[in-house]
C-alpha cells in the first residue's frame, strides 16, 4: 500500500539534510539526525528525504539503523574516466 505525499521537499532542505549527514562525527540515527538539523523539518518529510537519498545512492542504512553517508562524487569521476 502506497502512502500518499502531502508535502514534497524543497531542494534547500534535501541540500540540508544531505550537509548534515556530512558534517556529524558519528553515523546517525534517523532520530539522532533529525533533531540535528538547524531547521525544522515535518518528519513525514524528513523520511522522504531519506528515502529519496536512499534510492538515489547517497545514503545507506546498517543493521543498526544508522545512516551512513556514501556518495562520493570525486570516486565516481575517477572511476568514469578509467
Amino acid at each position: 500500500m502506497k502512502t500518499e505525499v502531502l508535502h514534497y521537499p524543497r531542494l534547500d532542505t534535501i541540500l540540508m539534510v544531505e550537509e548534515t549527514i556530512k558534517k556529524l562525527e558519528d553515523y546517525p540515527s534517523k532520530m539522532q539526525l533529525w533533531k540535528a538539523l538547524p531547521k525544522s523539518v515535518m518528519y513525514a518529510t524528513f523520511n522522504l528525504i531519506l528515502d529519496y537519498l536512499e534510492e538515489s545512492g547517497k545514503i545507506l542504512f546498517t543493521k543498526d539503523k544508522k545512516i551512513i553517508w556514501i556518495f562520493n562524487p570525486k570516486l565516481m569521476k575517477n572511476a568514469v574516466e578509467v
